[in-house]
């Protein structure tokens, strides 16, 4: 049970998360056209597990449920970072973030029986809808299905992050799941990043990048857990794609038109709804 001195802390937690994680988002985009995705994917999770690896030296466990936990952390942790690079570079960081926060959401209201909580997905669906764009031909379709297999990726990380840090003690958990995504993401760092994986200047910049959107709101959002419920969690990530497009405004230049603003804000009210009016 979270105490009520707990609560707050664990709040500013998960918000000083989500702006870490957006801002190294926005500057990884600028080592797509040397790295790729891929690329850019991988050296973020390979220098991510180097920085937890020596911070917390875990051990491998020995039980092979923990073994197991670790293995599908990492392995959720590995897609979710390579769909999501692989979506923001095809559409906006803002829409792509939207677009996955899907997943947070669902676990947010999943078994819900309150006709309220129907209604907030419902409002969500529809902004996401408007970001797709089915039909329109404004949105990158596979744009858009990276950023739905990322929020697929999302529901997982959220349960398995939970579990994790119910198994292993501080970040030992965290810096093995980094080790098996790594490694997830190699081949396609290796066929997109090519020669330019070594050179210093692209390796200096990944490291600032694993820094910020790895190994900071990652260890942030593991002590959230151990003081929140996974479904308190979700909802309280509720700004992330406002946090998202305002990243990709000031970092990118990306502006976005009144359609995307509505839809983003659709998304953003209808998690506060769930959260402010859930009870959870």
């Amino acid at each position: 049970m979270t105490s009520s001195r707990e609560r707050p802390v664990a709040v500013g937690l998960v918000l000083a998360a989500a702006g870490s994680l957006q801002v190294g988002a926005a500057f990884a985009i600028t080592l797509f056209d040397e790295l790729g995705p891929g690329g850019a994917a991988f050296l973020r999770l390979a220098f991510a597990a180097a920085v937890l690896w020596a911070l917390w030296r875990p051990r491998i466990p020995s039980r092979p449920p923990d073994l197991r936990v670790a293995i599908a952390f990492g392995v959720a942790l590995g897609l979710m970072n390579w769909s999501i690079y692989e979506a923001i570079d095809r559409i906006p960081l803002g829409v792509a973030v939207t677009i996955e926060f899907a997943g947070p959401l669902l676990v947010a209201v999943i078994g819900s029986r309150r006709p309220l909580d129907a209604a907030w997905v419902a409002l969500a669906a529809i902004g996401i809808l408007l970001l797709a764009d089915p039909g329109g031909g404004s949105a990158d379709g596979l744009g858009v299905l990276f950023s739905l297999t990322a929020a697929g990726c999302w529901i997982a990380y959220i349960h398995l992050s939970k579990r994790a840090g119910a198994a292993f003690a501080g970040g030992n958990g965290l810096a093995l799941a980094m080790v098996v995504g790594a490694l997830v993401v190699l081949p396609a760092g290796l066929i997109q990043g090519e020669a330019a994986l070594l050179e210093p200047d692209l390796l200096g910049s990944a490291l600032i990048v694993a820094l910020a959107s790895s190994v900071l709101p990652y260890s942030l959002e593991l002590e959230a857990l151990r003081r929140l419920p996974a479904a308190v969690f979700g909802v309280l990530m509720s700004l992330q794609p406002a946090v998202a497009a305002l990243a990709g405004l000031v970092v990118l230049g990306q502006e976005l038109g009144a359609r995307e603003l509505a839809a983003i804000a659709m998304v953003v009210v209808a998690s506060a709804g769930a959260a402010a009016l859930g009870g959870r």
